[in-house]
């Protein structure tokens, strides 16, 4: 069996865009899948001149924000991080529970 070189494997993927998961909640349909959420997702990143996250990193998030039900605070924390008016680790924080 050959083992992978340690340069090649990751310890982590690369960090969604605050406008994108800010995009993702306004998107997000409970009423249609996540893979269309997620082709939804990537339009909105190239128009933002942004790389498309992944569908796993989509899928982790979706549930995330649909285990929360949409709460009017999550939506308020992300809509002012777009703005820049909170910093994006505000919206790291309450998704931590602080």
């Amino acid at each position: 069996m050959t083992a992978w070189p340690s340069r090649i494997l990751t310890t982590a993927g690369p960090r969604i865009d605050e406008r994108l998961v800010a995009a993702l909640a306004r998107l997000d349909d409970p009423t249609l899948p996540i893979a269309e959420t997620n082709r939804q997702l990537g339009v909105v990143a190239e128009g933002l001149g942004l790389l498309r996250p992944s569908y796993q990193q989509v899928r982790v998030i979706v549930h995330e924000l649909r285990s929360r039900q949409r709460s009017p605070r999550l939506g308020e924390m992300l809509l002012e991080s777009s703005f820049r008016i909170k910093s994006p680790e505000a919206v790291v924080d309450f998704f931590a529970g602080s």
